[in-house]
């Protein structure tokens, strides 16, 4: 019974590790129909009528999104994103020092961030940490850095229910994401955080401030520094 069960979990294992393959294979390619998470808040929806809310989705290619989006996602969210390997190995070094001194924050990269957002499911476990980071691996190794980011602008939520770039630049600032301005690019991002919380359309004071610093940010960085990535 025993080794029943060691060689079901190794053929279950197995067959989680070629689906997960194949998906990131495909999706080099190809736009997602949509993501876990979107997945995640619609089965939601269906099971509890008063958290039922209209999934906003559509895919936009990457030469379609303002340059000043993508570098305001980075600015906030991942400076090191176009060096490291998915993985930034200083600012997880800082985001423990930071958890001894009672001060706990995330160190997610943008990578993991597509990763978890696309294939994964909310949560603290090490089971699933695990898998994000293994997914992240095979991420980095099929994708180039321009498809993650691109992939990253189209799932991310930007408001509730909101997801990916083209559907927040249209229902908060009524125009496409070609023409999102680098203060509206600041907006968006300074909500990433807690985009159920935090509004683009209407921010708060907070918001605005963040949005600030993520703008003094993007002039540090520069616009031609993901230049490679979006042109």
């Amino acid at each position: 019974m025993l080794r029943r069960l060691i060689k079901f979990i190794a053929w279950l294992v197995a067959a989680a590790v070629f689906f997960s393959a194949a998906a990131v294979v495909l999706l080099r390619f190809g736009p997602p129909p949509a993501s876990a998470f979107m997945a995640a808040r619609y089965i939601e929806g269906l099971l509890d009528e008063k958290k039922r809310k209209e999934i906003e989705y559509r895919w936009v290619d990457m030469a379609d999104i303002s340059p000043h989006m993508a570098l305001a996602a980075v600015a906030a969210e991942d400076q090191r994103f176009p060096r490291h390997w998915g993985f930034d190995l200083r600012e997880i070094r800082e985001a423990l020092d930071d958890m001894d001194r009672g001060r706990p924050r995330g160190a997610s990269t943008i990578s993991q961030q597509t990763v978890k957002n696309l294939f994964l499911w909310n949560g603290r476990s090490y089971f699933r940490k695990g898998m994000e980071a293994c997914l992240t691996v095979l991420v980095e190794a099929c994708w180039p850095k321009r498809r993650i980011l691109e992939v990253y602008l189209n799932v991310a939520e930007f408001g509730d229910g909101v997801y990916g770039v083209d559907a927040a630049a249209r229902k908060f600032f009524r125009k496409p994401p070609s023409r999102l301005t680098k203060e509206e690019s600041a907006l968006l991002a300074a909500v990433l955080p807690n985009p159920k919380r935090y509004r683009a359309a209407a921010p708060s004071a907070y918001v605005r401030g963040r949005a600030a610093r993520v703008a003094k940010q993007m002039r540090n960085l520069g616009d031609a520094y993901l230049r490679p990535l979006t042109k």
